[in-house]
């Protein structure tokens, strides 16, 4: 089942991309079982609110996560300068776009297929007063296997961070992804680097603390920058962008 799976992503991506203005490397999937105690640990961990796969799904099994990484030019794009690119900008909006649509579409195939599935929006699902969702598709990625989190609070898989996350609830029962045993942030690993911290355009990431409200503030800067786009594009990816972990993370030698 999980080649099924695998294929009917990476399908749709790639047509997806046809008509696209950007592209996007090979989709990452994960797994966790809907069970697993570190979702309810959530709700210690990141807000009392937060919500459990069965709050979507009540007889959920298994949640399904995906990474969409971005090409290198993306995020080549967007290191310069203060605000963010325009092609970092497009890069949200489609992407966005994508996990919606591919959503519906995996909803719709899994429903054909006899599974029940749910699912919640790429983006803008936050409290506006706290800035944090009762649904981190970031922490369920984790979960599922694909990363370990940044001193960025950015989720690195092994194609780095740059790129947006998508996840699923359904009934279906899938083997889940084993989570990594090493740190992929080499800061978290060893003290290497922090690189991020001095990346940060708006005194917001800090070793020690990060000021979400700070953070937000410049992302709304640049949704007025990129007010031509379509849509609120609330981006900044300053962080994640120029570092170690933007794009590929060298595995380990054997």
């Amino acid at each position: 089942m999980k080649e099924t799976i695998m294929g009917m992503i990476e399908d749709y991506v790639g047509n997806f991309a046809k008509s696209s203005r950007i592209g996007w490397k090979k989709p990452l999937i994960g797994y966790a079982s809907a069970d697993d105690p570190l979702f309810a640990r959530l709700k210690e961990i990141v807000r009392p609110t937060h919500e459990a796969p069965q709050d979507f799904l009540a007889e959920a099994r298994t949640v399904i996560t995906y990474f969409l990484p971005f090409q290198d030019e993306i995020e080549e794009s967007n290191i310069e300068g203060r605000y963010s690119s325009k092609l970092w900008g497009i890069s949200y909006v489609e992407t966005n776009r994508l996990i919606n649509e591919m959503n519906k579409e995996l909803k719709s195939k899994l429903t054909g297929m006899g599974y029940q599935t749910a699912y919640v929006p790429a983006t803008h699902n936050f409290d506006k007063e706290t800035l944090m969702s009762d649904w981190s598709h970031r922490s369920a990625a984790y979960i599922a296997g694909l990363g370990t989190f940044g001193l960025n609070r950015m989720l690195i898989t092994e194609y780095g961070c740059c790129g947006r996350i998508g996840s699923l609830v359904t009934d279906l029962e899938v083997e889940p992804t084993p989570r990594y045993s090493r740190e992929l942030c080499l800061y978290r690993a060893d003290g290497s680097c922090g690189r991020c911290v001095e990346r940060c355009v708006n005194d917001a990431l800090h070793f020690d603390e990060f000021d979400r409200h700070r953070c937000h503030e410049m992302l709304l800067e640049n949704g007025e920058k990129l007010s031509d786009l379509e849509s609120l594009v609330d981006v900044c990816g300053k962080c994640m962008v120029g570092v170690p972990c933007s794009t590929v993370i060298p595995r380990p030698e054997a």
